[in-house]
């Protein structure tokens, strides 16, 4: 596992080296007990990575899922997880959100001032991820997806002002060490820990979330 970044760089962020994509998925599910599924991957088209779905145009090459019955597929057993990468170990790492945790995605600008605030705040944070299109996502309880509309409201704020999207069931993310084509790969903001296996409540983050989204606008 990578060590929290200190900065505001995406490059800063220290890459995962020395483990396969099926032990890291194997782990997410032993380690973390997060549901995890195979996605698409990456296949060399004249020296050009391009995503397994045949798509040249493909947003998120090598990220997304493969199959339609995507959320049928995700499993919690590292056995089975062992099993999906087996028969590619090249894909990528998904995880849905809505059942052990929901994500709140923001920019990564607005992302690093509301680290730095919760930071200064001694918040409890669960993981957080840093994405090559430059997001990121902060794991937090299930039920966020619901909850994240009143909240911001509360704040002052009308919810599609701000560039701030819950991701609860029926969506995903994707898990380090993923990567997006030749954008580069997924990587921690804020690495899983033992200390941060109880996740806060989407209500705990929502003020300097909303706030540094607020000054993105």
């Amino acid at each position: 596992m990578e060590e929290t970044i200190a900065g505001p760089q995406a490059a800063q962020i220290p890459k995962q080296r020395g483990e396969s994509l099926q032990d890291t998925a194997v782990r997410y599910a032993e380690e973390r007990h997060w549901d995890v599924f195979a996605g698409t991957w990456l296949e060399a088209v004249e020296g050009v990575p391009r995503c397994s779905c045949g798509d040249a145009a493909c947003p998120v090459p090598g990220a997304h899922p493969a199959r339609e019955d995507w959320a049928a597929q995700a499993t919690g057993s590292a056995t089975v997880a062992r099993r999906m990468w087996a028969k590619q170990p090249t894909a990528s790492i998904l995880l849905p959100t809505g059942r052990t945790f929901d994500a709140i995605d923001v920019p990564e600008t607005a992302g690093f001032l509301a680290l730095a605030r919760m930071e200064r705040m001694e918040l409890t944070l669960g993981p957080v991820t840093c994405t090559p299109d430059r997001r990121m996502q902060f794991f937090v309880l299930p039920g966020a997806a619901v909850k994240i509309p009143d909240l911001v409201r509360r704040l002052g704020w009308p919810p599609a002002s701000l560039d701030l999207v819950a991701l609860g069931e029926g969506t995903y993310v994707a898990a380090p060490p993923t990567r997006y084509g030749s954008r580069g790969a997924v990587q921690w903001a804020c690495r899983p820990t033992p200390a941060n296996r109880w996740l806060p409540d989407a209500e705990e983050l929502i003020s300097p979330l909303a706030y540094a989204c607020g000054r993105e606008r």
